[in-house]
């Protein structure tokens, strides 16, 4: 596998910590929390940043970060905060991945 999609997958995990820890900073206020919101939001980008830096296209890179972070975090919320995950919200997310794959292909397969 390569080192870039590695990265663009950390990137993508980066999400649902830093969305969670800002969850938990807003129930509490805690300080501690606004610090990992603030360090999620910088490493994720950060991983981006490094999947880009050889032969993954800008486009590939970031339709790849949003489309993990968004099926992560939602399922994060699921489990979590009971967020709904019905028939609907699972087709659009499958939608998202099919797109992506799709873009990918399109574009050299990376994935």
């Amino acid at each position: 596998m390569d080192l870039d999609i590695l990265w663009v997958l950390a990137a993508g995990l980066m999400e649902p910590i830093w969305m969670v820890s800002l969850k938990k900073y807003n129930d509490s206020k805690n300080i501690l929390w606004g610090g990992v919101v603030l360090a999620f939001m910088f490493i994720g980008p950060a991983c981006l940043s490094m999947a880009t830096q050889n032969t993954m296209p800008v486009s590939i890179a970031y339709s790849i970060w949003v489309s993990v972070g968004t099926v992560m975090t939602t399922l994060v919320g699921w489990l979590m905060y009971k967020d709904p995950l019905d028939k609907q919200t699972i087709l659009f997310i499958l939608m998202i991945v099919v797109g992506v794959v799709g873009l990918d292909l399109c574009q050299g397969g990376y994935i």
